[in-house]
């Protein structure tokens, strides 16, 4: 059995144009021509092309595809592996690339609309959308969650700074005045937490006492938030909780 061209372009997924070049390079040289001169391809020519389109497929140059099919000094393992060393080191590059994109995509819903420079000159390794998509889960169709979008969206890059120079200070404020051993029931505790529910309410939502009672008590019931509390010392998030009650009791909320 013999081909044409084009039906082998067909089998092939390949264009008769690359075809042709395999032919002119030594490649690829189908086995035979009917009586006009054109091109047939034997199963044997299938078979080699075959190979030649899975060593493409891995990236290999023609050069090198033409020294593993026709150089039987050439290991073919040996090529295999450097190959597989190019290609894991090109999927780790890929899943960065596709987490940066998907993190583009986060940044779009939450109107971060900031260059990567502007982004890691705000928020440096942090990142402000590590919680967007359980965010729009839980909280999507509400009007807080609703007002949160609106405002972010209408952040400049000096807003985005202004809003994370006060989250670090109360961080390390709050932060040692747990490591003082102060209690959460007392007036420095509180007054952090009326800082903390005043920063949530001029940033992102009005966030009236009850409602900033529920994010205290979800900064320990969920480890993330808690883990991401307590990274900044040891029982912050404990500690955050309960002065969150106490200040919100001592306005009646």
């Amino acid at each position: 059995m013999s081909y044409p061209v084009g039906q082998v372009a067909g089998f092939a997924g390949v264009t008769v144009r690359t075809l042709h070049h395999y032919d002119e390079i030594g490649l690829l040289v189908p086995g035979g021509r009917n009586h006009a001169g054109h091109r047939r391809y034997t199963d044997a020519d299938l078979d080699r092309l075959q190979r030649i389109l899975f060593y493409r497929e891995l990236g290999f140059p023609l050069d090198e595809v033409r020294t593993l099919l026709d150089d039987p000094a050439t290991d073919p393992r040996e090529h295999l592996r450097r190959q597989h060393e190019v290609l894991v080191a090109r999927i780790e590059r890929l899943r960065k690339m596709a987490e940066a994109v998907e993190h583009a995509m986060e940044a779009q819903k939450m109107g971060i609309q900031l260059t990567p420079e502007e982004r890691f000159e705000v928020f440096g390794d942090k990142d402000p959308e590590r919680y967007a998509q359980e965010a729009e889960e839980r909280w999507g169709g509400t009007e807080a969650y609703a007002e949160s979008q609106r405002r972010a969206a209408g952040y400049t890059k000096e807003d985005w700074k202004r809003l994370q120079a006060e989250t670090d200070d109360w961080s390390a404020r709050y932060a040692a005045l747990v490591a003082s051993g102060a209690p959460a029931t007392g007036e420095d505790a509180m007054d952090l937490a009326e800082e903390h529910r005043a920063h949530i309410s001029r940033w992102f939502y009005e966030c009236p006492y009850a409602m900033h009672v529920c994010l205290g008590d979800m900064y320990v019931a969920d480890e993330r938030f808690k883990a991401f509390y307590d990274a900044m010392g040891e029982g912050v998030a404990e500690h955050l909780r309960d002065a969150v009650h106490a200040n919100a009791a001592r306005h009646g909320g």
